[in-house]
């Protein structure tokens, strides 16, 4: 399951490898790749139903999966929800937790807030990520709703055995959240790749295929 503004073929390193072991899927989550024409805002559990029709379609049952970035919040949420929605879980680079406020940030909040009262927000565009000025109006509206959403209360619902793989040099997510779910998680195991960023399994791809195939088949 892919990160946000991205598609299937981030794994591109992890399909051909994985399907030597396993019958892989690598559904384009809706409004990316192949998956385009969002019709309304979708929610986190918006993803987490186009999920579970894609596993009924194809007949899939409590899969391992391997989920990046936005896709870990969408893993994270269903199987907190639902432990049967996977057998084992490989979360890399995952986002879904409360990021730490720091003192840059909250002087950024409040200069936005202050502006945004006397000037058109059209003129306000430097305090807005990149991800969200890519987006069209839709998915502009599902991107608020799916940020605002913390999964921290979740962690502890999840009881299967789970594998979380972080680059040190991970910007988007950083190391505190990898630990926050190794603690939070109660059957789970850390990994940090040193040289890697927020796409671990594109950086360092050997050393990721060969640590989750030893978790998969252990």
């Amino acid at each position: 399951m892919h990160g946000y503004l991205a598609d299937r073929r981030s794994f591109n390193y992890q399909l051909n490898f994985f399907s030597r072991y396993f019958d892989v899927y690598a559904p384009d989550l809706k409004g990316f790749g192949t998956n385009t024409g969002m019709e309304y805002p979708y929610s986190l559990d918006d993803y987490i139903e186009q999920v579970n029709d894609f596993k009924y379609k194809h007949g899939i049952v409590k899969p391992h999966v391997i989920a990046h970035s936005f896709g870990g919040r969408i893993a994270l949420k269903a199987t907190a929800n639902d432990n049967a929605f996977c057998d084992k879980l490989v979360l890399t680079g995952c986002a879904g937790l409360k990021p730490k406020t720091t003192i840059k940030k909250r002087v950024k909040n409040a200069t936005f807030n202050l502006l945004k009262k006397f000037i058109n927000k059209d003129k306000l565009l430097r305090f807005y990520s990149k991800d969200y000025l890519a987006l069209d109006k839709v998915m502009k509206e599902s991107f608020i709703k799916i940020v605002n959403e913390h999964l921290d209360g979740y962690l502890d619902k999840i009881k299967n055995q789970t594998l979380i793989i972080f680059g040190d040099r991970d910007k988007e997510t950083p190391l505190y959240m990898a630990r926050a779910l190794n603690k939070g998680i109660e059957n789970s195991t850390l990994i940090v790749f040193k040289g890697a960023g927020h796409f671990c399994f594109i950086d360092k791809p050997i050393n990721f295929n060969m640590e989750v195939k030893e978790f998969l088949l252990s």
